[in-house]
């Protein structure tokens, strides 16, 4: 399979990349596209919920009424659960949501976004990505150009770039990463992406 290598303008440069068949070829695997999403919003939570539990609240330990004879449930304390302003039964605790995932299930997760993606045909290839200051209004230029504006778009540059990332931070629908950082979360959740030329060597040998 190729595709089209644009330049910043948007216009066809005449070059094509051509994408592995191992990779455009591969039937998604819906449950590994599952598990790794799930372990990626896992390992966003923090985990500091806590609610105070009997032996943590203020309060009279004193028998509120006698153990028998009133018609209701046993009573033995101000702080139990069944009463207002006691603790909580069973509260949250914190606690790490985290979770090991094998590595060949995330590249399998991986492989069949990138694949979807490519029927969708939604990866556009640029030939570079270049700023000589970080300036928002020159990103918003990039993505008018790229007709790429008001949606998410997500761009994966093959090396470290400071002016694209602090460029493109206040624009809301774009995300900008290294390839070796990509995601599946991050590709399913983009309408675009936006792939330098450069990135496909390093693209195929994470995917692969």
């Amino acid at each position: 399979m190729e595709l089209s290598v644009l330049n910043n303008k948007g216009i066809d440069t005449g070059r094509k990349v051509i994408i592995s068949e191992s990779i455009y070829s591969t039937e998604p695997n819906d449950h590994a596209i599952y598990l790794d999403v799930k372990q990626y919003l896992a390992n966003q939570r923090q985990g500091t919920h806590k609610a105070k539990e009997r032996n943590e609240v203020a309060g009279s330990t004193r028998k509120l009424k006698k153990q028998k004879g009133t018609g209701g449930a046993r009573a033995g304390s101000a702080k139990s659960g069944t009463i207002k302003g006691g603790g909580r039964i069973f509260g949250p605790r914190p606690r790490d949501y985290a979770f090991k995932l094998n590595k060949k299930v995330k590249s399998l997760a991986r492989k069949s976004a990138f694949s979807y993606k490519l029927k969708e045909q939604a990866i556009i290839v640029l030939d570079a990505v270049k700023f000589d200051s970080p300036k928002t209004k020159l990103f918003v230029s990039l993505l008018k150009d790229l007709s790429q504006d008001n949606k998410k778009t997500l761009f994966v540059l093959d090396e470290k770039n400071d002016n694209a990332v602090l460029a493109s931070r206040n624009i809301l629908s774009t995300q900008v990463v290294q390839v070796e950082d990509l995601c599946t979360y991050d590709i399913l959740n983009a309408e675009k992406i936006v792939l330098l030329e450069k990135s496909f060597s390093k693209l195929e040998s994470i995917l692969n």
